[in-house]
């Protein structure tokens, strides 16, 4: 559950209302809190998951924009993004 919402939360700014729809998953990953996957939870998940598998999260590139390559590096490995911000 940790890993994804770190991954989740690196595309947070293309969800709309992330922060509420995450709010029964970010409970889950406290100390404090018993694991129970519940329903909520379920919908959270599957809602997260349609953000970032919609098409206008995944547009085809076009040749009008530039290209930005973020990347993300550590004695472990590295992890490179590709990204063109198009303004509708």
């Amino acid at each position: 559950m940790i890993s994804f919402l770190g991954l989740i939360g690196y595309y947070c700014i293309f969800v709309k209302d992330f922060s509420q729809i995450a709010t029964s998953l970010a409970n889950l990953a406290k100390k404090t809190t018993m694991y129970e996957w519940t329903y909520k939870c379920e919908e959270a998940f599957q809602e997260l998951k349609r953000g970032l598998t919609s098409a206008s999260m995944l547009p085809l590139p076009t040749n009008d924009e530039d290209f930005v390559v973020y990347s993300d590096t550590s004695k472990n490995g590295l992890g490179c993004m590709l990204i063109q911000v198009i303004v509708s």
